[in-house]
């Protein structure tokens, strides 16, 4: 499939704008153009694609805003040096620090509907509570090593058929902003060092005991009044953690 069958066969209730956008940032992110590469040119990109110039600004200014492009006047768009650390504390999602190659995404659990655990570590308002949550528990692996063990709650609101999707080898932020528009703007997070318990320890396949870096997050949205939240086991021996949250 051609660049242009692609945009053509992107989410029809896109805006057109997204539409390239999901197109440029999937050629970023698996290699297509490099740290450095120029992307097409405005007109270029008006030509291939059918769209005006405001509409294509628009796209690459949502690049620039995630960090995977810098405009250089007199030059156009420049592929920004990706990131080589892990990426967690950044809005662009571990996937996009790493690149697809490198990174595995077992789950195992969920997605499922529960309700939320009793004592939650961010205080929840109350229609969350009442919706209860989708729970999923993944494991991320860098070349074949796992790195961290994250468990993640979503507010169960409008949200359809979530939990029939597949999570494996996918990314959660990708699948928000893909198929429900919710992407991520901020949050704020806790973090401190503790000794693995023997259940973390079999995921990170480190001896019980050894120190892990644990975090809590929240994780806001552009969708107003929805927050996710995370609570992630790292094991932070061979990639330090990279990124603005």
């Amino acid at each position: 499939m051609d660049d242009n069958e692609k945009y053509q066969d992107a989410d029809p209730g896109l805006p057109q704008y997204r539409k390239l956008y999901e197109v440029l940032r999937s050629h970023i992110l698996n290699g297509v153009y490099h740290e450095g590469d120029l992307l097409p040119s405005e007109n270029e990109l008006c030509t291939v694609y059918g769209l005006t110039r405001p509409t294509v600004r628009h796209a690459l200014d949502e690049l620039v805003r995630e960090g995977l492009i810098k405009k250089q006047k007199g030059k156009g768009s420049i592929v920004h040096a990706l990131p080589t650390g892990i990426g967690i504390l950044s809005v662009a999602g571990t996937t996009s620090a790493l690149g697809n190659r490198n990174l595995e995404t077992r789950i195992i659990s969920g997605p499922e509907v529960r309700r939320w655990e009793d004592n939650f570590f961010f205080p929840l308002p109350d229609p969350y509570i009442e919706s209860g949550c989708i729970y999923m528990e993944r494991l991320r692996l860098v070349n074949g090593k796992p790195l961290f063990y994250d468990i993640s709650y979503l507010p169960n609101i409008n949200l359809p058929r979530f939990t029939t999707r597949s999570f494996e080898n996918k990314s959660l932020f990708d699948t928000l902003r893909r198929h429900y528009r919710i992407e991520v703007t901020g949050g704020e997070q806790r973090l401190w060092a503790i000794p693995a318990t023997p259940e973390i320890a079999g995921y990170l396949q480190i001896d019980p005991g050894e120190p892990v870096l644990h975090l809590e997050r929240k994780i806001d949205t552009n969708r107003v009044g929805y927050s996710f939240y995370s609570s992630l086991y790292c094991n932070t021996e061979d990639y330090a953690l990279y990124g603005l949250f």
